[in-house]
């Protein structure tokens, strides 16, 4: 859970942006629209492994 505090003379704009950022952070925005609509798990397994794919490529190991 991500909590926000106001410090000192902090506006509530401020604020807000902070609360945006650490959500961001978490994950909880790309958690809230994954799971926004339904995603067949067919779908799921190929992002999944598409993400796997990338994982590997950004280390620097060769794909085939």
């Amino acid at each position: 859970m991500v909590k926000v505090r106001p410090r000192g003379n902090e506006s509530v704009q401020q604020m807000l942006k902070r609360f945006k950022r650490l959500c961001q952070r978490e994950g909880i925005i790309r958690d809230m629209k994954r799971h926004s609509y339904y995603e067949k798990p067919s779908d799921r397994k190929r992002r999944q492994s598409r993400k796997s794919v990338r994982t590997v490529v950004k280390e620097g190991e060769v794909v085939r």
